[in-house]
Formats: C-alpha cells, structure tokens, sequence
C-alpha cells in the first residue's frame, strides 16, 4: 500500500500563495472568490491520490466557502457589533506563511549555492538530447506537477477502477525507472511516464516518485508556457550522487 507524505504537499497556505501568484493578485486585497474553484480542483486532484491526505485541504475550501458568503453579503448586512474579522486573519495567516517560507527558500538555496561549488564531475550527469534554449523558461512550483497530473487523470483512457488489480510496487522502484529513462533519453515529457488505463495505485506511485526526485533535486522540471508540457530532466542531486559514486571506487 503506498503512503503519501503530508509534508509533500506542504499544505493548503502553500497552495493558496500559489495560486494568488498564478493569477498575480495582490494578497492584502485577495477575494476569495478569485482562487475559491481553482482550489477545489486541486482538493479533487488530492483526494484522488489519497482521501486521508486531503482532509487539511477539504477543511480549508469549507472555510472559503464561507469567505465567499461574507464576501457576497452587502456592506449594510454587516453586523452592527464589531467582531473580529475572519478575512484580515486569513490575510495575516498568508502574510505570515509566506514570510516563514521566503525565509527556508533563501536558506535552502544558499545550501545548493554551497553544494555547486564544491560539486565535481559534473559531467558525468546524463546529457539532456533535447534542444529547449530558445524556449522562455516558466518557474516551475509543485503545484504545476500536481496540476498536470490532474490533466492526465480526467484523460478519456483513465485510471482503472481501484478494485481491480493493487499494485504495491515501491516508490523507490519508479523512481528508479523514471531515473533509467532519463540516463537513457536525457529528457523526458512529465506525461510520458503514464500509460493509459494504468492502475490508479501505479499513476499515484509514478506521480510521488517524480515529486520525490523534484525534492530531492535529482530531477529538474521545466515548463515552457502556462499549462504547457512540463519536461524532466537529471538535477544537481543527481550529479552529487555520481560524485559520490565516484570518489568512493576511487
């Protein structure tokens, strides 16, 4: 049985950043009826991989449903007393999150700048065979990977029902494999790891395996136009890992 890590999705303050910067709204003056149904369709894409796991999330999107009431009441239905409002809480927990995250963003970026520059043998990491240079490059956050793997679930040949087969290959496993075609093709589309009608245990397990390597920086993902095809190819932690290799059969 596969288990998702929670930590991997970091959670529903993360996504409602991301959407906010997706949609390039100020975050002092958000209306939550501005990202309310694009989180729901993240929250469906959640539950998919894992119902327990959504659960931070489900309880979330009944909070903005609520934001969207007040926000859809007139000025003068406002009750006379004053209350605490839940709408400047909300901005202050955003506020709040992405100052905290900016923060381990910085850091852990600073520890990469350190890692590259101790780094060695770096060319012995798989050669990339396709030609993107002329291409703009799209900063690519998690949530795009969580957002194509939506596109590719509703797909007309989908999963196959849960009932049928439960296939408990290990996530090191695909992750593995997603590494043996990259050391083989260099690069690799994000929807090619997916067959149709593949069991839903076997696309959920593919899908942590690439958000694994992500983490972990041994793949990098590239994205060339907003919902466009996002492309794998080796990372620096894949580099590091050769280095390793290397000085160890020294």
């Amino acid at each position: 049985m596969l288990t998702v890590k929670l930590d991997i999705f970091r959670g529903p303050l993360d996504l409602l950043l991301f959407l906010i910067k997706r949609k390039e709204l100020n975050i002092e003056d958000i209306r939550v009826s501005e990202i309310i149904d694009q989180f729901n369709e993240y929250v469906d894409i959640l539950e998919f991989i894992d119902f327990d796991l959504a659960g931070e999330f489900v309880a979330m999107a009944g909070w903005l449903l609520e934001m969207c009431v007040l926000e859809a009441l007139p000025g003068e239905a406002e009750p006379v007393i004053e209350e605490e409002d839940p709408r400047e809480d909300f901005v202050q927990q955003l506020l709040d999150y992405k100052k905290y995250r900016d923060a381990a963003c910085l850091l852990e970026e600073r520890g990469r700048r350190w890692q590259q520059n101790y780094a060695r043998l770096a060319n012995d990491c798989p050669k990339r065979t396709r030609d993107l240079a002329e291409e703009p490059i799209m900063d690519v956050d998690l949530w795009d990977l969580v957002s194509a793997f939506g596109r590719i679930i509703k797909e007309p040949n989908g999963p196959m029902p849960t009932n049928i087969i439960y296939e408990e290959t290990p996530i090191e496993a695909h992750m593995a494999r997603i590494q043996d075609r990259l050391a083989e093709n260099g690069v690799t589309s994000f929807s090619e790891l997916f067959k149709p009608g593949m069991h839903k245990t076997t696309l959920v397990g593919i899908f942590l395996a690439s958000l694994e390597l992500v983490r972990n920086y041994r793949v990098e993902v590239e994205q060339y136009q907003l919902f466009g095809e996002i492309w794998l190819h080796p990372g620096e932690g894949w580099t590091r890992e050769i280095n390793g290799a290397g000085v160890t059969s020294a």
